[in-house]
C-alpha cells in the first residue's frame, strides 16, 4: 500500500516497469461484480448468452475497429468473465503515427491541453497531484485504456436493460511470453466452457 495525502490506495496490479502500450500478446480476464452470472449459461459444454452477453460479445468485435493496432486473437465470453487474448501491434514510424493519429480523429475522445498555472486555483499542491495522477493513470493507447473504455461502453448499453449490472473494479492480465505459453493459454480459452464446472469462477 502507498500513503498519498494521508489515504492509503492499493497498488497496480499490473507489472512494474513494464510499458503497457508495448506490442506484445496480453491475456486479459475481466470478470462482473462478485463473479455474478449477468452473460449467460453454460449448457451442454456451450455457452447460450443473455442480451447482456450479446452485448459483451459485440463490444469485443468493436475493438480492433476503434483501436486499429489491436487483434483480437481469441477470446470467450462465460456466465461472469471474459478471457481475451490481446495484441498490440503499435505503429513504430513517425510519419505513420502521426498519419495514424489523424485518421482515428473524432474516434477516440482527443486530449485537452490547458495551462494549469494560468488557472486561479494553481498552487503547488495541485501540481504535484497532478504530476502523481499522471504516473498512475492509464497511458494512452495501453492495455488498461483499451479494457476500460471496452467495460465503460458495455456497461453503458447493458445498463439499459439491466440497472444493476456491473464489473469488478478491476481486470488481470498476463503477459504471454512465449509460444507454448501462447498455445497453452489459447488452448483454455478455446475449451473453457466445456470445462466450466472445473473452473475456479463456477
Amino acid at each position: 500500500m502507498d500513503l498519498f495525502n494521508d489515504k492509503y490506495r492499493i497498488n497496480s496490479s499490473r507489472l512494474p516497469n513494464w510499458d503497457y502500450a508495448s506490442n506484445a500478446v496480453y491475456f486479459i480476464t475481466i470478470c462482473t461484480y462478485a463473479k455474478q452470472h449477468f452473460f449467460g449459461t453454460i449448457v451442454d459444454s456451450t455457452m447460450k448468452f443473455s442480451e447482456e452477453g450479446k452485448i459483451a460479445k459485440s463490444y469485443i468485435l468493436q475493438i480492433p475497429k476503434l483501436f486499429s493496432y489491436t487483434e483480437i486473437d481469441a477470446f470467450v465470453i462465460m456466465p461472469n468473465h471474459i478471457h481475451i487474448l490481446l495484441v498490440l501491434n503499435n505503429l513504430t514510424s513517425p510519419s505513420e503515427k502521426l498519419n495514424h493519429q489523424i485518421s482515428q480523429k473524432g474516434i477516440i475522445d482527443e486530449d485537452i491541453f490547458i495551462d494549469v498555472r494560468q488557472t486561479p486555483q494553481y498552487n503547488v499542491a495541485t501540481e504535484e497531484k497532478n504530476e502523481f495522477m499522471s504516473k498512475i493513470s492509464p497511458k494512452k493507447g495501453s492495455v488498461s485504456t483499451i479494457i476500460r473504455s471496452y467495460k465503460s461502453a458495455v456497461s453503458k448499453e447493458v445498463r439499459k436493460i439491466n440497472p444493476d449490472f456491473s464489473w469488478q473494479e478491476r481486470f488481470h492480465d498476463h503477459i504471454v511470453r512465449n509460444h507454448a505459453s501462447y498455445q497453452k493459454i489459447k488452448y483454455y480459452i478455446i475449451n473453457n466452457p466445456k470445462n466450466w464446472i472445473n473452473d475456479k469462477f463456477y
